[in-house]
């Protein structure tokens, strides 16, 4: 009964080496570590304790399967033509360089504003730890550099998350009532959608760019605990 979870403890710890480098990779490791030590526990307590164990255990990863449904769902829907705004939201810049996350956002972006050239742009970031420059200034510059006019780009450059990322871009909209894109990693988007509406944005769609798809499953846990958190806190 107990070799389920030394499984899973052995797959997350190659798993870890593989990503060791990207954020939030140390959960791996605890959560190999908290795996074995189920593993352990399980081999040497009474049956009903046992029972007990594998209940808690099968909630909680049904309550991450369900929120990952959740999640794909949104990833997965096409945006409409003709939107009246874009907001591709930041990600790290690494001096002035920018990210793969964020290159891959500011590339779906692009293409979403070359197929509708009457949709405009806000670039929304600010400047953070490492950060030379702010985000949205990097971001505007990547867009220029690849073909889209300078008139249609708008920078937002005081957010340091995503809920500020859409709160402080809402001034640059003509009404909450626009029909407007959130450009983000596929993973980010249903988060996205939650805060907007939150903030008050009523016509809201997803346009998901694309994620290093060895980083994939890492995000995705990282997401759930954010999606977790937005709902119990409304933040």
């Amino acid at each position: 009964m107990h070799t389920g979870f030394i499984i899973i403890g052995i797959l997350a710890i190659f798993y870890y080496l593989f990503i060791c480098y990207s954020t939030f990779a140390a959960f791996w490791v605890v959560f190999a570590v908290f795996n074995f030590i189920l593993a352990a526990i399980m081999n040497f307590s009474p049956v009903w304790l046992r029972y007990v164990l594998l209940t808690l255990n099968f909630i909680a990863y049904f309550m991450f399967f369900a929120v990952q449904v959740i999640i794909c769902s949104a990833m997965l829907t096409l945006p409409p033509r003709k939107l009246d705004l874009i907001i591709i939201l930041g990600a790290q810049v690494r001096g002035t360089k920018i990210t793969n996350s964020l290159k891959r956002r500011l590339d779906k972006g692009a293409d979403y504003l070359k197929q509708n050239p009457q949709t405009r742009v806000i670039v929304s970031g600010g400047q953070g730890k490492g950060e030379d420059v702010t985000e949205a200034s990097a971001m505007a510059q990547y867009l220029a550099a690849h073909g889209i006019e300078k008139e249609r780009i708008f920078l937002e450059e005081q957010s340091r998350n995503t809920y500020e990322n859409l709160k402080y871009s809402a001034s640059f909209t003509d009404s909450m009532d626009d029909r407007i894109g959130i450009v983000s990693n596929n993973f980010h988007i249903y988060r996205s959608l939650m805060l907007g509406r939150q903030i008050g944005y009523t016509r809201l769609y997803g346009i998901a760019a694309g994620c290093n798809p060895v980083l994939f499953l890492n995000y995705m846990v990282r997401e759930f605990f954010a999606v977790m958190r937005m709902y119990l806190t409304r933040e």
